[in-house]
């Protein structure tokens, strides 16, 4: 299988995301592959992502999204997490973590329909039975509180932090995926939020700075 006939291939896909210590199975890269070719399809009509050649959905989307799965294992500690991906999109990072990681529960949220209707679609057809669609304004959604939240090119931290507090466990974590390390968001942070770690990504294929913030409530 192949994205609309070009170079983003299940082996590509596994042997790349090896490199960042994540092992796919044969169906798991098949699956992201298919995930990529719906990203390009729906992206005609409804503009989901600005990217759509196949070497960089492989890289800013599949790759860059899957550089937090050895973070989340780490997080859980053997346990079954409850992930809330904020602002989720086309799905990113969160459906890639869910098919990478098919234990953990995943809620991908977001306020714009065109977007959340997109990730039903992608449930369905790549049958992921332990992701959960909401269609809302995260400051407004109430669910039982998360493990984890993600967030990738959502909103500053400041912000995130905000509006996600009370959807976060009480010794659960935020992660945010930021480009160049963030030294003014960091310093706006309120001193009910601490920074426990910075995580320099190195994404295969991706000449750019990526780094994963690890917050707790202090």
């Amino acid at each position: 299988m192949q994205l609309e006939g070009h170079s983003l291939s299940p082996g590509l896909l596994r042997r790349s995301s090896a490199d960042l210590g994540v092992q796919l199975s044969d169906t798991q890269s098949t699956q992201l592959v298919a995930f990529a070719n719906l990203l390009v399809k729906w992206n005609r009509v409804h503009n989901l992502t600005a990217l759509d050649k196949p070497q960089d959905i492989l890289s800013h989307h599949l790759l860059d999204s899957l550089s937090i799965v050895p973070e989340l294992e780490r997080c859980a500690e053997g346990r079954v997490l409850r992930i809330l991906d904020v602002g989720s999109g086309g799905g990113l990072p969160g459906v890639p973590i869910a098919i990478a990681l098919p234990a953990m529960h995943v809620t991908l949220i977001d306020r714009v329909q065109k977007k959340t209707a997109f990730l039903q679609q992608v449930c369905v057809e790549l049958g992921l039975t332990n992701v959960e669609v909401t269609h809302a304004r995260v400051e407004e959604y109430r669910a039982a509180p998360f493990d984890v939240i993600t967030s990738r090119a959502f909103a500053a931290l400041e912000e995130m932090v905000r509006v996600t507090s009370h959807l976060l466990a009480g010794r659960g974590c935020w992660l945010a995926m930021k480009g160049v390390y963030p030294t003014e968001e960091i310093s706006a942070l309120p001193s009910t939020v601490k920074l426990v770690r910075a995580v320099k990504l190195h994404v295969p294929l991706l000449g750019a700075e990526r780094h994963l913030l690890v917050l707790r409530p202090s």
